[in-house]
Order: C-alpha cells, then sequence, then structure tokens
C-alpha cells in the first residue's frame, strides 16, 4: 500500500528520514555561532578602548591561545573516539603526564628527538591498551576502569618522582618555546592529527564502525563489526594521542612537571560534549570538537582582554557544559 493511499504526504517523510545540513549539525552551528560572537564581542570591545587595542588582542593572545591548545587537540581527538563509541576516559590526564615526564627524561639523557617521540607514544598506546583490554576484553565499565588507571598512574608517577621537575635540553626545544616557526609547526602537526581523524572517522569503514558501535552494539555485532576490536583501538588510539600531546606540550617549556596533565581529562571531556558529541555515544564530530575547544580555550584570554575576574573562567565554561547537555535533553524529548 502506498502513502499517498494512506493518507501520509511522501515528502514529508523523506524530510524527516534525510533532516537539513542544519538539523544535522545543528550542535556544531550554535558553537560556532556563539564562538563568532565573543570574538565579535573582543574586537567591539577594543575598538571602544582604542584603535589599536582590538587588533593587538588578534596579533597577540588569539595566535597564542590556539597554539596553547594544540596538545589539547590532539588529546580531544582521541576523546572523541571514545565518547562516540559509547565509552569513557578519565586517565587521559595521567596519561598525558606520564608520556610527557618520559619524553623529558629520555631527551635530557640526549636521546634523538624521533626516539624520544617514538618512545612517548609507545607508552601512551600501552596504557591505552591497558584500558582497552580491561574493558573491551573483560567488559568492565570503562568509567571504572579509567579512574582506577587514572589513580594508579598518578600515584606512580608522584611517587617515584617525588615530584621533580625535568630541564630540557636546547636541542629539544628546537621547534617550541615561542619561536614563530616552531610555533607553527606544532599547530600545524595537531591540525594535520585532526584532518586524518576526521577524514578517516568520515570515510573509512573503521571510523563508521566506530559510530556503529556507539549507536547500537547489537546491532553492529549483526552486520559483523566486532565491537570489542572496536573498543580496544578506540582506547590504544587515545593512549597513543595522549603520549604525543605530551610531546608537543613538552616542547614548548624548559621544564616538564610529573602533575602537567592534571585536569587534562576534565578539558578534553568538557570540549567534546559542548563540540556537540553526546555521552550515550553514536554522535559527534571532531569539527564540533574542534569549535568546542576553541570556544572553551578562549574564555580565559577573552576574560583577561576584558579586565574580568579570572575565577570566573571555570563557572563559564560549567554554565556552557550545563547548557550543552540539558540542550541535548530538551533535544532529544522533541524527538
Amino acid at each position: 500500500m502506498s502513502n499517498a493511499n494512506l493518507g501520509v504526504d511522501p515528502h514529508l517523510l523523506a524530510s524527516r528520514r534525510s533532516p537539513g545540513f542544519l538539523s544535522r549539525y545543528r550542535r556544531e552551528a550554535s558553537v560556532a555561532t556563539a564562538y563568532g560572537l565573543l570574538l565579535l564581542v573582543l574586537w567591539c570591545v577594543g575598538l571602544r578602548g582604542g584603535p589599536t587595542r582590538a587588533p593587538s588582542f588578534f596579533r597577540s593572545q588569539f595566535a597564542d591561545t590556539w597554539i596553547s591548545v594544540a596538545p589539547l587537540l590532539v588529546a580531544a581527538v582521541g576523546t572523541t573516539l571514545v565518547i562516540v563509541a559509547r565509552q569513557i576516559d578519565i586517565s587521559i590526564g595521567s596519561q598525558f603526564s606520564v608520556c610527557g615526564y618520559v619524553a623529558a627524561l629520555l631527551a635530557a639523557r640526549g636521546v634523538p628527538l624521533p626516539a624520544v617521540a617514538c618512545a612517548a607514544i609507545a607508552v601512551g598506546g600501552a596504557m591505552g591498551s591497558l584500558n582497552g583490554v580491561l574493558v573491551a576484553a573483560m567488559g568492565l565499565p570503562s568509567i571504572v576502569v579509567t579512574l582506577a588507571t587514572m589513580v594508579i598512574l598518578r600515584g606512580v608517577l608522584l611517587w617515584m618522582t617525588q615530584g621533580a621537575a625535568v630541564g630540557l635540553p636546547s636541542t629539544f626545544q628546537w621547534f617550541g618555546q615561542s619561536q614563530f616557526t616552531g610555533e607553527c609547526l606544532i599547530l600545524s602537526i595537531a591540525l594535520l592529527i585532526f584532518v586524518i581523524f576526521a577524514w578517516a572517522a568520515r570515510w573509512l569503514a573503521a571510523g563508521r564502525a566506530v559510530y556503529a558501535v556507539g549507536s547500537d552494539e547489537e546491532a553492529a555485532r549483526l552486520t559483523g563489526i566486532r565491537s570489542p576490536r572496536v573498543v580496544f583501538f578506540v582506547f590504544l588510539l587515545t593512549g597513543m594521542l595522549a603520549g604525543l600531546a605530551a610531546l608537543l606540550n613538552a616542547a614548548r617549556f624548559a621544564i616538564v612537571y610529573p602533575n602537567d596533565g592534571y585536569g587534562l581529562e576534565l578539558k578534553v571531556i568538557a570540549a567534546v560534549v559542548v563540540g556537540g558529541a553526546a555521552i550515550s555515544g553514536g554522535r559527534g564530530t571532531l569539527m564540533g570538537t574542534l569549535i568546542g575547544v576553541a570556544l572553551l580555550a578562549t574564555i580565559g584570554p577573552a576574560l583577561n582582554f576584558l579586565d574580568a575576574k579570572p575565577q570566573w573562567e571555570k563557572a563559564i565554561q560549567g554554565a556552557i557544559i550545563l547548557a550543552a547537555v540539558a540542550s541535548d535533553g530538551l533535544y532529544r524529548r522533541r524527538r
């Protein structure tokens, strides 16, 4: 029996089956709009304060903000994959700290930079694999597993180092420490990682498998997707990206501390959720993560530029996160 015989408009059914671009990417569009409005406000306020104030913000603080969030963006890419797969990883901050400290120790002993990079990524991959085995193979809840590994890794690192920092040699920092070419290289590496994973998530079968597992694990299994394998590799990639992010962060400073990754897990999860990824899994884009990272990272410099108290930064970020989660809940209820 046709739709016409049922009295249903086929064009209405088609529109419901195929949502428009803005409807499909409504969160990304709203966050991008908020980010654009924030930049517009900074420009207008700067012009009121003088003809050179606003351009000076975009010449100095705007660029510094993007360079400082390059490691955060790399870590957020992995966190996006984990959340889309309906998992959570709150140990990424501890992984970041361990990888950064290992890289600093090797660099201080004269190990060449390529070997240091491989070691940092390998250590991160090993820690990510541990999470993956416990979650995918043993079926343990990811929030419990990663909470345990977060505490264990952080405690062991502080115990072994006694809180001592490691100074980095100049050979390790040739592309860091406020050198324009080096800072551009750090940002370029982060954006390259973002582009590669965004393309893979959109066009490769492996990327679509992550969304399938996050949307409906049983349905994914019936289509031939091995869900445990997908979950394992998601945690593995997250650990490797945490190692790369720690390496990029270490190159920007003369000293690496064992608590450099403290609080990183909250920042990346907040950016991913604000960018549109659903905690329930199956939905989210890396483009949304990029915009979420940019928006949350700009709040601090914006408050400083507006001569506001820095204590407002966390409050504003929390309000944005609550608004994002609430909008998801309202949207699901309407659907």
